[in-house]
């Protein structure tokens, strides 16, 4: 982000959090959102597959994780009173002026996503010959 705001490089990929506030300012200018949709937070700004690349999408996401083995019942409580902030409307405000979207839910639906993006991601990683040292 330095290097950009003071002109070293001339574009980057960044987090929606990241960049919000600079191009609210004016100090950045959005050329696109890799998200399917248009965020909430700038609308105004295009997704990448409404700017010419179809089906365009790679979001950044966070989630929380415990060690392997942790108690069912200690799993249920966090996911319970992690899922309770997340359903405030003032968190979800925030959040969405960031550019972030609350998600919550079952322990077991992150685990989904996680292994969608990790197949996702082999995919991609596969179809362009990049080699994992």
């Amino acid at each position: 982000m330095p290097d950009l705001m003071s002109g070293r490089v001339s574009m980057m990929f960044e987090n929606a959090p990241g960049a919000v506030s600079h191009i609210k300012a004016g100090k950045l200018r959005a050329l696109a959102q890799t998200g399917l949709k248009r965020s909430s937070a700038m609308p105004e700004v295009p997704t990448v597959a409404e700017s010419g690349v179809p089906g365009y999408e790679s979001l950044s996401w966070s989630g929380i994780a415990v060690p392997a083995g942790t108690p069912r019942a200690v799993i249920d409580r966090l996911n319970r009173d992690l899922n309770s902030i997340l359903a405030m409307a003032d968190m979800r405000q925030k959040l969405a002026e960031q550019g972030a979207d609350a998600i919550g839910g079952a322990p077991e639906a992150f685990a989904a996503h996680i292994r969608a993006e990790r197949e996702k991601w082999s995919r991609v990683i596969k179809t362009a010959n990049i080699v994992v040292n």
